[in-house]
């Protein structure tokens, strides 16, 4: 009598072939793009883990790309640490995000930013965290991967696309590139097979959004650093 092989997950949810996407062991958020979702493990963002955005330039669409989720995190804070350009509220306004669940953080140096980082993740206190790095050292990167790991936060590291050939324990990678009329992703490391091909997202035209009215209210304090009284668009 011949016994059929059991299937990876039957024995361990987070085990999987190297030939399917990872399907279970972290939770989830609905990235807002179907055929993004659909390329990634757990069809979405992971919570409670790493996320590593290499952009080949601030400005890219990274956050219209992340709009969609961050919506879905209403009502609770976002962090946004070390943020590269100057404040733009109406911007994050036209994203679907309310300027007063923004919380601002500043710090003189990219190692108080890792730190200031780690603190919120460790606090569990906001749903999502954009940290804004260009190089860290290996040890800050193991340390902000295990403080994302204690929580359920959406934690994503957005930093130069230079940065894809160094290592990096983080679960999922992407390098986003301009496009006509939305952005390239290319899938540098995701738990799954491997995908030479960029996928190709539209991305909505800001000024062609639902023009809210605006909260020009100072986001709340930062204990970890001096706040911006206005947020990065």
């Amino acid at each position: 009598m011949t016994m059929s092989t059991p299937s990876p997950q039957s024995i361990h949810s987070g085990l999987w072939l190297a030939s399917q996407l990872a399907l279970g062991g972290a939770r989830c958020i609905d990235t807002g793009f179907a055929a993004l979702s659909k390329e990634l493990p757990g069809r979405g963002w992971p919570t409670g883990a790493l996320i590593d955005l290499l952009l080949q330039q601030p400005g890219v669409g990274e956050l219209r790309l992340l709009g969609p989720a961050l919506q879905a995190l209403a009502p609770h804070r976002i962090a946004l640490v070390q943020t590269p350009h100057a404040p733009q509220i109406i911007g994050w306004h036209q994203n679907g995000v309310d300027a007063s669940r923004l919380l601002s953080v500043r710090t003189a140096t990219s190692a108080d930013a890792a730190w200031a980082a780690e603190q919120i993740l460790k606090s569990d206190s906001c749903a999502a965290l954009l940290l804004w790095q260009r190089h860290l050292r290996k040890d800050s990167l193991r340390r902000l991967h295990l403080a994302a790991q204690s929580g359920n936060t959406l934690f994503v590291m957005l930093r130069p696309l230079s940065c894809a050939q160094d290592a990096s324990p983080a679960a999922l990678r992407l390098s986003l590139t301009p496009a006509a009329g939305g952005i390239d992703i290319g899938f540098i490391k995701r738990r799954g097979p491997q995908r030479d091909e960029p996928l190709f997202i539209s991305l909505p035209s800001l000024n062609l959004l639902h023009h809210a009215p605006v909260d020009r209210r100072t986001p709340a304090p930062a204990a970890v650093g001096s706040v911006l009284s206005e947020l990065v668009g």
